[in-house]
């Protein structure tokens, strides 16, 4: 049976070892330093800064114990930005354990309020969490996923291709990107030849950019 046990990384921020996969769900440099970096920054913000928009939707493959949601919200209502976020998770994590990991500490009490009280709910329907967040959670393998809309961002967050080949394969990634809008920005932690061939075939520009604390770079991509 798989199980996981909490972990203090680096910036004194948890993150869950998963026992099954063999790996931790965030860098043990810091695993909220790496969600501001990895997804805000270079994926979130990076958008925003170009567009402008009043709505940003952002699709996450690996929802996992919530923190890139919840980043992504805080760091949205202090822009006076509505969102629509949407997380794909094969393996749901209990809510009484969400609740442990501390990240009330890193967003707004009411976000933090929120969340954990229409985070199970959201597994079956799509909750506002306030008047300008919305989230909608998935509970299936990543190539049933379907979905009637296409988004601005695409935080790829699955386990490293050593634990989770099935993640990395072309099949995989063209399916992803598939729900990503014309212009939409594709991000993830990792960043290898394969990947980035493939996404170039997918028809992305890809560029490599600084990684966070423990990984020297990343990949972005822009739909093309």
């Amino acid at each position: 049976m798989d199980t996981n046990s909490f972990v203090v990384t680096a910036d004194g921020s948890k993150t869950l070892y998963h026992s099954g996969i063999g790996e931790h769900y965030h860098s043990q440099h810091g695993a909220v330093q790496e969600s501001k970096h990895v997804f805000v920054g270079m994926g979130l913000s990076h958008f925003l800064n170009i567009h402008e928009p009043e709505v940003v939707s952002i699709l996450e493959i690996g929802l996992g114990t919530g923190l890139n949601f919840l980043l992504s919200a805080d760091f949205c209502m202090q822009k006076g930005v509505q969102l629509d976020y949407v997380g794909v998770e094969a393996h749901p994590l209990p809510s009484q354990l969400v609740a442990q990991t501390g990240y009330d500490r890193y967003v707004s009490a009411s976000l933090w309020a929120s969340f954990l009280r229409q985070y199970s709910g959201s597994w079956h329907t799509l909750q506002a969490l306030n008047a300008d967040c919305l989230l909608t959670a998935v509970h299936c393998e990543i190539l049933h996923f379907t979905i009637g809309k296409q988004f601005d961002v695409l935080y790829f967050d699955a386990f490293a291709s050593t634990r989770q080949p099935e993640m990395w394969t072309e099949e995989t990634l063209q399916h992803v990107t598939a729900f990503l809008k014309p212009g939409g920005i594709f991000v993830t932690y990792a960043i290898t030849g394969h990947l980035k061939r493939t996404l170039k075939a997918l028809g992305f520009t890809v560029e490599k950019v600084p990684g966070a604390p423990g990984k020297r770079e990343m990949l972005r991509a822009i739909k093309m």
